[in-house]
């Protein structure tokens, strides 16, 4: 799990990406070389917590010095960037599952949150989770 507050969402938000990617390979690299012996498959999920506010929500500009920018992250928010990358981390199979929440400052300290993706929702991680511990407690029973 990470979140992430104002004001400098664009430096924090590469990093988030980075330490996303970095981990989920670490640890497939990891398994993928019998760092975890004849245990099951891992289970990873990533769970992300961004400051709901008008910067987190509004358009971010784009600067193309050398590269093209996908079409996807033109006019996108940090909100909207993070479900681009969380749904990636996913599809790439670096992670089961991921969760998006948005919290204001003072929502977060009360515990509320809002969820702006249906296929990134907290609920559907823990399933999956449960899902996962239930397969291995089944096949350690037999």
């Amino acid at each position: 799990m990470k979140s992430q507050a104002g004001p400098s969402f664009g430096n924090n938000f590469n990093n988030r990406a980075e330490e996303a990617v970095g981990t989920g390979k670490d640890l497939w690299t990891a398994y993928e070389n019998g760092a975890f012996d004849k245990g099951p498959t891992p289970w990873l999920g990533w769970v992300m917590l961004l400051e709901d506010c008008s910067k987190s929500r509004e358009a971010v500009d784009v600067e193309e010095p050398h590269f093209r920018v996908f079409p996807e992250f033109r006019n996108a928010s940090y909100a909207k960037r993070y479900e681009l990358l969380l749904r990636r981390l996913v599809r790439e199979r670096l992670y089961t599952k991921a969760a998006l929440l948005l919290s204001t400052q003072e929502g977060g300290r009360k515990g509320s949150y809002i969820e702006p993706s249906e296929d990134l929702r907290i609920h559907d991680l823990f399933a999956s989770l449960a899902g996962h511990v239930g397969t291995i407690l089944a096949s350690q029973s037999q």
